[in-house]
């Protein structure tokens, strides 16, 4: 298998988390526990699920992988979502964030895709 650290989405989602754990800093202190945490686990979870996947020895073992690291995306997204809502997030920063997992959930879907299909 390839190497992670030379995709593009690894990057990309290792960056999306910096900044996740960068924003987050700004919540709530009684959040801590809640959404920063939770926030934060799922957008880690976006590029170790990525690092894991390509450790594996099989292209099954890292398109499941690929898979959990595109269902973590949907988690950050409704985790924004949820921040936004409760003024945790400015609305600059919500789109910023919300359009970033976006262009990281498209690329890992195409990922995806491309590997399925040398199988």
């Amino acid at each position: 298998m390839q190497d992670f650290r030379k995709l593009r989405v690894w990057h990309l989602a290792d960056q999306f988390t910096l900044e996740v754990y960068k924003t987050t800093r700004d919540f709530p202190s009684d959040e801590r526990f809640g959404l920063t945490g939770q926030l934060r686990s799922a957008a880690l979870s976006i590029q170790s699920n990525i690092a894991e996947g390509f450790g594996r020895g099989s292209k099954a073992d890292t398109a499941r992988f690929l898979q959990m690291s595109i269902g973590s995306t949907a988690e950050v997204t409704s985790h924004l979502h949820v921040a936004r809502n409760l003024d945790y997030l400015s609305g600059e920063a919500y789109k910023r964030l919300d359009a970033a997992v976006d262009v990281i959930r498209r690329m890992l879907i195409r990922l995806l895709f491309r590997l399925r299909s040398q199988s």
